[in-house]
């Protein structure tokens, strides 16, 4: 463990928009002593172990990054590598046939890596969905708020000052969650262009492969073959008597 990751213990946790989360009392390591996760007190809801890889230690406060976020940027970034890399390797083959045989096993490398990366992708949209439905509660929860301290307000059961204050704090919330939205949108937007980009590479293969077999199968076709295919002409002159 190094100096840095002690720093981290007694440190305020707070969200990506600044909202307090709750205090680092310590963390469990490997063997080799590196932080595996960190245990985060946060009031009533508890004790709360936190992977270390989803905290950022920034100044004196330590910023909490959310599971989908982590695990999106790295779907995102290995499924572009991985068709940048097929693209290159589908280029070498055009500019070289003689290395086709070569690299149909690192071909068959990079297919198998997007297949794995299918399931991975399938289990992230899954959470994307998970935390809209969340986000759209709060969404709810933030106006309904909103809603009932206007009330209040105009029939005189808080002061004005109150009402200020609910209506700051809901705003704020209803700001964090149309950000937060807004993200998931554009990351659910960035997958769905990589999927059709996969499915273009896969698809362009199969279909040269095809234009190949039907240029090859109309030039292997001789003259010959031609000639034989057609049924020979009745003669128009009458066949000679052979006992003549």
């Amino acid at each position: 463990m190094t100096h840095d990751d002690i720093d981290i213990i007694g440190k305020n946790v707070k969200d990506m928009y600044g909202t307090f989360m709750g205090k680092v009392i310590g963390t469990i390591t490997d063997i080799d002593g590196s932080i595996q996760s960190v245990g985060i007190d946060c009031g009533s809801q508890g004790l709360q172990q936190i992977q270390y890889e989803q905290l950022v230690i920034q100044n004196n406060v330590v910023i909490f990054i959310p599971k989908w976020r982590l695990d999106s940027q790295r779907l995102i970034r290995e499924k572009q590598l991985t068709l940048r890399r097929l693209k290159a390797l589908i280029d070498i083959v055009s500019e070289n046939d003689d290395m086709k045989t070569d690299a149909e096993i690192i071909h068959e490398k990079y297919k198998s890596k997007l297949v794995s990366l299918d399931e991975t992708e399938n289990q992230i949209k899954s959470k994307l969905e998970e935390r809209l439905i969340e986000l759209d509660e709060q969404m709810k929860s933030a106006k309904m708020l909103l809603f009932d301290a206007k009330v209040q307000s105009k029939s005189n059961e808080i002061s004005e000052n109150t009402f200020e204050t609910v209506k700051s704090c809901s705003t704020e919330v209803i700001e964090h969650v149309t950000h937060e939205t807004s993200e998931i949108a554009n990351v659910k937007s960035r997958i769905a262009d990589l999927e059709l980009e996969v499915q273009e590479i896969t698809a362009a293969p199969a279909q040269n492969i095809q234009e190949s077999a039907v240029s090859y199968l109309e030039t292997s076709e001789s003259p010959q073959q031609v000639v034989q295919a057609k049924l020979p002409e009745a003669p128009t002159e009458p066949i000679p008597n052979s006992s003549e």
